[in-house]
């Protein structure tokens, strides 16, 4: 039985070869093609499955263990992660480290500012988290997915910040004062929900402090609103924050979606819808930001609403920031990535231009920056640029109500903007 076994396996490889013999000798062989189809597959599906690795690698480290979770309206999970378990304290600096007390507000807060309720989608039910913990936007597949790739997910293009024609896709129409030392900046923001046209463009309204120079050294400190399709797979308007200390290169993120910004506030979630929003001839809402560096230890503090503390970004983040910011920035920015033909059609503000006015165009009011003694003061020389007016523009002026103010936006793609 063994003996036949093995002879029934080696006649047909005899076979093969006499075949083989033979067919040279008279004719051209036969060789089958490779199957470049489904190799170029296989190497595909490879691909595929290293790529889901990384993500589900990078979502154990962003996403940490809750001990309750907070569904919200727009379908967003907030997890309520303990404070001392937040990305921050992933940070080599702040390992086994807890939250810092909260410092010394600046002082002169502008008189005519009413205090208003502003709210974010999640929290209308009146669910908060624990005390203890912080609420954390918690980031799915798709969310990655969406990003070029891993490694530049919750991370800005780099492009340069001066804003000229050529910064890259990016347009901008703002109010800024450089040429002195700040600590810190304030407004009321204007909310509204631009439509952002494609997935790859964004529309934000946002302060920034800035300090260092345009080059590959400059440190910024960003909060505000925007409107991402990219970064959060919908067209709400939401609370963000952003840093970086070298021009958006490789450090820097969005949010908690890496090891920088410590949270220290359960009722605000970063990156969460914020509602209620401003309509046309209609309600008018906005959102008060402070950021100012505390005296004392040397970190940047953010104030959301009326008196809200959220957290800070610790001092050893930045170089240049470090000590003090040398210019502060209020207003739009757009992506722009219509190379040719036509520009986008992507909103600014509300969509119309500043000359419309109030419940018309979008806004910024109660300008003030801080200054050396811990004071918010209102703005020395505020000036005012668009990059391209025809597109999105910006309308500056002071009263007793608003203090230092401007009217900013626009619809992109128009008649005098093809």
């Amino acid at each position: 039985m063994v003996s036949s076994s093995i002879n029934c396996k080696i006649l047909p490889a005899m076979i093969l070869v006499f075949f083989l013999h033979t067919s040279s000798s008279v004719s051209t062989v036969f060789y089958s093609k490779p199957d470049f189809q489904q190799s170029n597959q296989t190497f595909r599906l490879m691909k595929e499955l290293h790529k889901l690795k990384m993500i589900r690698a990078h979502l154990i480290k962003i996403n940490k263990p809750s001990v309750k979770t907070i569904q919200s309206p727009d379908g967003d999970y907030i997890d309520c992660v303990p404070s001392h378990l937040q990305p921050a304290f992933d940070h080599p600096h702040l390992k086994g480290q807890q939250p810092l007390d909260p410092p010394e507000r600046p002082k002169g807060r502008h008189l005519g500012e009413m205090p208003s309720e502003n709210y974010q989608l999640w929290s209308v039910s009146g669910e908060f988290c624990p005390e203890g913990t912080v609420p954390i936007r918690r980031t799915t597949e798709q969310d990655v997915l969406r990003a070029s790739s891993v490694r530049r997910f919750g991370r800005k293009f780099q492009r340069p910040v001066r804003r000229d024609t050529s910064s890259s896709g990016h347009e901008h129409a703002v109010g800024y004062v450089s040429g002195q030392q700040y600590y810190g900046a304030k407004a009321s923001i204007n909310v509204w929900a631009p439509r952002v046209a494609s997935r790859y463009e964004f529309s934000l309204s946002q302060m920034w402090v800035i300090s260092g120079s345009f080059g590959n050294d400059l440190n910024t400190i960003e909060a505000g609103w925007q409107v991402s399709p990219e970064l959060y797979g919908d067209n709400y308007p939401r609370f963000f924050t952003y840093w970086t200390t070298d021009a958006y290169q490789t450090t820097g993120c969005y949010n908690l979606l890496c090891s920088g910004f410590v949270q220290t506030n359960n009722r605000i979630a970063m990156g969460a819808a914020i509602s209620p929003r401003s309509s046309y001839h209609g309600g008018q809402f906005d959102i008060s930001i402070l950021v100012w560096k505390d005296p004392k230890h040397g970190n940047w503090w953010l104030e959301f609403g009326s008196g809200t503390l959220v957290g800070y970004w610790p001092a050893f983040l930045f170089t240049h920031l470090r000590t003090h910011a040398t210019m502060v920035q209020y207003g739009g920015e757009v992506v722009n990535t219509r190379s040719s033909g036509y520009h986008t059609p992507t909103q600014m503000g509300s969509g119309h231009f500043a000359w419309e006015g109030f419940g018309k165009a979008s806004y910024f009011r109660n300008l003030q920056v801080v200054d050396w003694g811990n004071n918010l003061i209102p703005l020395p020389n505020l000036r005012v640029l668009a990059d391209h007016p025809d597109c999105y523009d910006i309308r500056g002026g002071i009263n007793r109500v608003w203090g230092n103010y401007f009217y900013y936006g626009g619809p992109g793609r128009n008649s005098r903007c093809p």
